[in-house]
Formats: structure tokens, C-alpha cells, sequence
């Protein structure tokens, strides 16, 4: 089941971006700069609420705005409704009602989204006058909040997401095997790769139900192994790609990583990196999911070529140095057996389950090698560590005074643990935990 879609929209300054903020717990917002449009769009997963969920943050919705920067802004508020699984009308309760709010809830009408009419910047008034001028939209119940102050907005969160199921989780039985989302900017050749991913020979497809955007999972399996590929736009039959007027949609993009354990990012060799891949390979990385680069239409260049696209691809996705990077040709079919062993080795490190002696021992072996540095009169003191999770691996250091342990620290340990245990192509976090000395303030009594 994938994570719902809730998407923000209104009229410019009426606290979209400062209820985003709230919603995400944070103030770096993953932006995502699509072909053509002046204004960035925000996404980010939801963090208030019962359940998980993405979401987006629109630019001023203007919905009469012909041309400039406002059209295009409406242009892609349109869109980003199109893919929503609801829609949350943000309006501003200081300045009440306005013609402007009158049009964009009349095409919110006509979109067939669930939409939840939030009346924002509510805080110091009774609700019933906050909502007072909303009623006329005849939109329902119109739900006042103060995104600044946090007022009401969990319970706003709790009753949109009350339509939405539980993710299913897999029963303990299940086979498991990767779940590969294929990515990237269009024109890549993500197409290509998914059919010569496939071949001929198709074990199941099928299509799983999950929002208005059902997603397509298809089974294969390739020397052996059983794969599930997922893909939100539809699969796309041998011969009849055009990938020259292939969509683009950050959120089907996001929805695919988000859903996946394992990602394939698919660059262009003859096209320069740009922010729009960092971008998707940031959310990549917050998301946690293991990773293969597949550098794509490699056939054809020259040496001088390829050793510029090594270069530009270590300096300016060099936060992917855990991943195993690949020059292939999807087109010709070279590589794919090598990209395919890279996603079996990163799902396995991905998963990896690490037994607390071992841990323990690589961690005082990493400490004897290198202490952490003293913070002012204090030195971190490193006890024991055991593993939080999977996928990504997480390990949880205990010690006294690990509040002082700085990042570079941190980077240095998340590097003798990937090397000692062989964690290529995921993601892994560090995280440290403190205990309390018991014998701190006794100790102080007695001297």
C-alpha cells in the first residue's frame, strides 16, 4: 500500500509553507526544480498525523493568472492536485473571505479530490467566528488552525488521514525478495532499462490496487532470482516506448521510492548532472532506500568522454559514495547483469542482521584505532552498540557523555562499520545514546 498524497493549496500568504514546515518537522524541505517552472514545489513525508504520508507544498494558487510566473504556479498546483489523494484549501482567517479563495474552491469542485477547507492563522479567536465567512464556499465544515502556533493541527492530521488504511504489513512467511523502483529525470532511458530488466519472458504481472494512482508491481525473475519492479505511470510494452514525450511526475517518482526497499537511479552519460537528479537522489537518501546508480547510454563515447562523466558524477553526487555506480547501455542490453548483482548485494546489506558481540567488538576496534575527540573537559566514553533496525541498518551506540560527539565522529564510524561489515549500496545511520551515571550525584555526596 502506498503513502497517500496530501497536497497544500490557496492563494499566496495565507501560511501554506509554515503548515508544511509543521507538518515535516523541518525547515529543509526537499525541492525539486522541474523544466520550465520559475517556482519551486515542496515535498516532504508527514510526520504529525497516525499514519505516514507525502506531502506537497504548492506556490500561490492563481487560478485566472494567464501568463508569467503565477500561470505557471497555477499550472502546477493543477497538477499537483490531479495526483492527490487529498486536497488540504488553506485560507487565511485575518483576512477572511475573498474572491480569490471563491475561484480556486470552485475548481477544487471540479478536481473530484477530497478537499478539507482549512482556515489557518486562527489563533487567539473562537472558532465559530474563525470560520464564520468560510461557510459560504460550501466546502463542509471549515477547520481552523494556527500553523505558526501549532494549535489544532494534529487533530486536523488525524481526521484527513482517518480515510486512509493502515499499510499492510507482510506476514512473517512471506517470500521476500527486492522491490526495485526505477528512477529518474525523463529521457534517461528508464523505460529501456525496465524492458531490458524484464526480457521476454514475464513471470506475473498484475496490477495491486493501492491509491487513485494505482501502481503497477511486476514480478519477474532473472538467473534464479525473483524480483518485484513497481512502476506508477504503467509499464510500458517492448517497442512501444516514446520516452520523448515520457511524463514527469515528482510525486509518482516519490510514491515509487517510497514504496520500494531498493532503488535504481538512472542518469544520462551525454547529459550533465544536474539538481533535479540531486534532488531525487537526496529524497533517495532520506528515505533511506538502498541504492544502485545505473549511468545510462555509455555505448558510443569516447575514453576522454567517460572519464569526464566518472568525474562530474564523484563531485556532485559524492553523498552517494555508498552506493555502487554502473555504465551501462540499456539500449544494448550491457550491464544489466551487473546492475542486477548490485541490487541483490545492496538489498542483503540493507537487510543485514548484526549480532550485538560483533557490533560491540568493531566498535571498540574502531575506538582503539581512533578516540572520539574531547569535548572541552569531557571525552565521549563508548560502552556497547547493538543494531536499531534495517533497512536501512541502524545502530544504536551507548556510552556516557555521546551528546558530544561530533559529527565528524559520527561520519567515521558509519565508514569502519560499512567496511567491517561489507554494507554496499545502503544507507546506514549512527545513533548514540547516552545512559545516566548512576553513581554521579552519590559519588558527589560522598567526597
Amino acid at each position: 500500500m502506498m503513502k497517500p498524497t496530501v497536497v497544500i493549496v490557496g492563494r499566496p500568504n495565507v501560511g501554506k509553507s509554515t503548515l508544511f514546515n509543521r507538518l515535516t518537522r523541518t525547515r529543509d524541505a526537499i525541492v525539486v526544480n522541474l523544466p520550465g517552472i520559475t517556482r519551486d514545489r515542496h515535498y516532504g513525508e508527514g510526520l504529525v498525523g497516525s499514519k505516514p504520508y507525502l506531502l506537497v507544498d504548492t506556490g500561490g494558487f492563481e487560478p485566472v493568472a494567464k501568463d508569467g510566473i503565477f500561470h505557471y504556479m497555477a499550472r502546477q498546483a493543477r497538477q499537483a492536485v490531479d495526483e492527490a489523494d487529498a486536497v488540504l484549501f488553506v485560507v487565511d482567517a485575518r483576512t477572511g473571505l475573498t474572491g480569490q479563495d471563491r475561484e480556486i474552491a470552485a475548481e477544487l469542485r471540479r478536481s473530484g479530490r477530497k478537499i478539507w477547507l482549512i482556515v489557518n492563522k486562527a489563533e487567539g479567536m473562537k472558532h465559530a467566528s474563525a470560520a464564520a465567512d468560510f461557510h459560504a464556499l460550501g466546502m463542509g465544515e471549515p477547520l481552523a488552525i494556527s500553523a505558526e502556533h501549532g494549535e489544532h493541527v494534529s487533530d486536523l492530521m488525524d481526521l484527513v488521514l482517518a480515510d486512509f488504511p493502515e499499510a499492510e504489513r507482510e506476514p512473517a512467511t512471506a517470500d521476500k525478495h527486492p522491490k526495485i523502483a526505477v528512477v529518474g529525470r525523463p529521457n534517461v532511458g528508464k523505460s529501456t532499462l525496465v524492458n531490458a530488466l524484464l526480457g521476454e519472458e514475464r513471470v506475473v504481472v498484475f496490477d495491486q490496487p493501492g491509491t487513485t494512482r494505482d501502481s503497477i508491481y511486476v514480478e519477474f525473475e532473472r538467473a534464479g532470482k525473483r524480483y518485484t519492479l513497481i512502476d506508477t505511470a504503467g509499464m510500458r510494452k517492448r517497442g512501444r516506448v516514446d520516452e520523448a514525450v515520457e511524463k514527469f511526475s515528482v510525486i509518482k517518482t516519490l510514491q515509487s521510492i517510497a514504496d520500494a526497499n531498493i532503488v535504481i537511479l538512472v542518469l544520462d552519460a551525454r547529459q550533465e548532472i544536474s539538481e533535479q537528479d540531486a534532488h531525487i537522489a537526496g529524497f533517495i537518501l532520506e528515505a533511506g532506500r538502498a541504492l544502485v546508480v545505473a549511468v545510462n547510454k555509455w555505448e558510443g563515447l569516447t575514453e576522454t568522454e567517460r572519464d569526464q562523466v566518472k568525474r562530474d558524477g564523484a563531485r556532485k553526487l559524492n553523498f552517494l559514495n555508498f552506493a555502487r555506480f554502473h555504465f551501462i547501455s540499456a539500449l544494448k542490453g550491457q550491464g544489466i547483469d551487473a546492475v542486477l548483482r548490485s541490487v541483490n548485494a545492496a538489498y542483503a546489506a540493507a537487510m543485514s542482521k548484526l549480532s550485538t558481540p560483533r557490533l560491540t567488538r568493531m566498535l571498540m576496534l574502531a575506538v582503539q584505532q581512533q578516540q572520539p575527540p574531547r569535548a572541552g573537559m569531557v571525552r565521549p566514553k563508548m560502552r556497547y552498540a547493538h543494531q536499531g533496525g534495517s533497512n536501512p541498518p541502524r545502530i544504536i551506540v551507548h556510552g556516557t557523555a555521546l551528546d558530544r560527539v561530533s559529527d565528524t565522529y559520527r561520519r567515521y564510524l558509519e565508514r569502519f562499520f560499512r567496511d567491517a561489515f561489507k554494507l554496499t549500496g545502503t544507507p546506514l545511520i549512527v545513533e548514540f545514546k547516552t545512559g545516566r551515571n548512576p553513581y554521579a550525584r552519590d559519588g558527589a555526596k560522598h567526597r
